[in-house]
């Protein structure tokens, strides 16, 4: 085949422009830090604030964890199905549209969440935008095979990252503006918050429009169509499964990438919350730590990228789990309102976030074996990674709520890199005689 013309390709890596501003401004920054302030108790002083939702009271923090981990829960139930219809490529772009849309719509919905008195409205939006997000992704990305050539996916892919961080990162520092200034608008600092998630789905949705109208309408995969769709992912799902069983170096590896993106996920996803509420740092200075995490990232991956075909996939991804479990040890010690730690901190978060997390992907690629199913393979690997991030959340917001402390939280994060650094190991016993693994 040949890669498509300019103007899909363009069009194909500018949706990346479009939805990655939800995973910077809603996932990890603006609105973590927004919704840790409206539902406290404005006194700095106290580090667990509650929140009563259906008559029971939550701490603040662990009600949203458990809400982010019901929406990947609801992510990785959708993920086969969502990969069933993606695979008959007939209405692909539809769907696209679809999720598109209501991402984008819940995300400038977040306008009207103000607080305590409407903390379900608040979460619920948040739920359906997590939803929308990582549902597009999957007609999105099976997009790639359809519009590029063997030989230039990595070319094609790598701009979408690339678009992606240009455009998340642009809006980033938009909304940055009136989160810094809003006296220069004559607005609250939670209003230029509201705004930032107005800008968001406007953002999502105008550029993913100008994407789609580049995109084609997709084209049918040639199998023939399964009675019941909605059953055929999860079939596919149980065939792979199966074939797992026979092989045991990749069966093992994806127990060890369980484990231990449970771990990483998880200080993604609640970083900001973590150092809102329990080191007591201002909005303002989490969102430059996350701006830091973000640019230190790509050149992180690339290191990590040259030091694995140095020294090989396993003993990279080994090295790169024990600097998390000693970093694990260092938040748990970062010292409250210690900024210039957090800072620290951060920096060696994004050394090894974007080099673990595409390291791990394709690693799993070349243990791989040789079939047409690579789409099934790689929805079981999604869904195991949607799973751990639901476990991982879940624990993270129990514990903080058992003990007090989200302190806690990051120790108990530390011991699931621990058991993935040991089956890690045992897969390493397993797979011999490869020096690309």
């Amino acid at each position: 085949m040949q890669t498509a013309p300019r103007k899909v390709i363009n069009g194909w890596a500018m949706y990346d422009w479009a939805n990655s501003v939800y995973s910077l401004v809603i996932c990890s920054t603006i609105f973590p830090a927004f919704y840790e302030a409206v539902t406290g108790d404005g006194n700095e002083q106290t580090l667990n604030d509650t929140v009563k939702v259906g008559g029971r009271v939550f701490i603040n923090t662990s009600l949203y964890n458990y809400a982010l981990g019901l929406a990947f829960l609801i992510v990785a139930l959708l993920s086969p199905i969502l990969s069933s219809i993606a695979d008959y490529r007939g209405n692909k772009k539809k769907f696209l549209l679809f999720f598109c849309t209501l991402g984008s719509i819940a995300c400038s919905s977040l306008y009207f969440f103000n607080g305590k008195e409407d903390i379900v409205f608040g979460l619920t939006t948040m739920i359906i935008a997590c939803i929308g997000f990582w549902s597009s992704l999957v007609f999105y990305n099976s997009y790639l095979p359809e519009i590029a050539a063997p030989i230039d996916r990595d070319r094609v892919s790598a701009k979408g990252f690339a678009m992606g961080y240009g455009g998340s990162v642009i809006l980033q520092l938009i909304c940055f503006v009136f989160v810094l200034s809003p006296e220069t608008f004559h607005i609250s600092t939670g209003k230029a918050s509201q705004i930032s998630f107005l800008l968001v789905g406007i953002w999502w949705f105008g550029f993913g429009q100008w994407a789609l109208s580049r995109l084609p309408a997709g084209v049918h995969s040639g199998k023939q169509k399964s009675s019941n769709i909605i059953s055929s992912g999860y079939k596919e799902l149980y065939k792979v499964w199966n074939q797992l069983k026979q092989l045991a170096v990749l069966k093992t590896f994806l127990f060890s990438f369980f484990f231990y993106n449970m771990g990483v996920q998880t200080v993604m996803l609640a970083a900001t919350l973590y150092g809102k509420s329990e080191l007591n740092i201002p909005t303002p200075n989490l969102i430059i730590a996350i701006l830091i995490i973000q640019l230190i990232a790509i050149p992180g991956a690339y290191l990590v990228a040259r030091l694995s075909n140095r020294i090989g996939n396993f003993q990279t991804l080994a090295l790169t789990i024990t600097f998390w479990i000693l970093m694990c040890i260092a938040g748990y010690f970062v010292p409250r309102n210690g900024i210039f730690q957090f800072y620290a901190l951060a920096v060696l978060v994004g050394f090894v976030m974007g080099g673990i997390q595409s390291l791990s992907r394709s690693t799993y690629a070349k243990l791989m074996p040789i079939t047409k199913d690579t789409t099934s393979f790689f929805s079981f690997f999604d869904v195991t990674e949607k799973i751990a991030i639901v476990i991982g959340m879940f624990s993270f917001g129990f514990i903080n709520e058992i003990t007090g402390s989200q302190r806690n939280s990051i120790l108990a994060l530390m011991v699931f890199f621990i058991i993935g650094l040991l089956i890690l190991f045992a897969t390493m016993k397993k797979q011999k005689n490869n020096p690309h693994i």
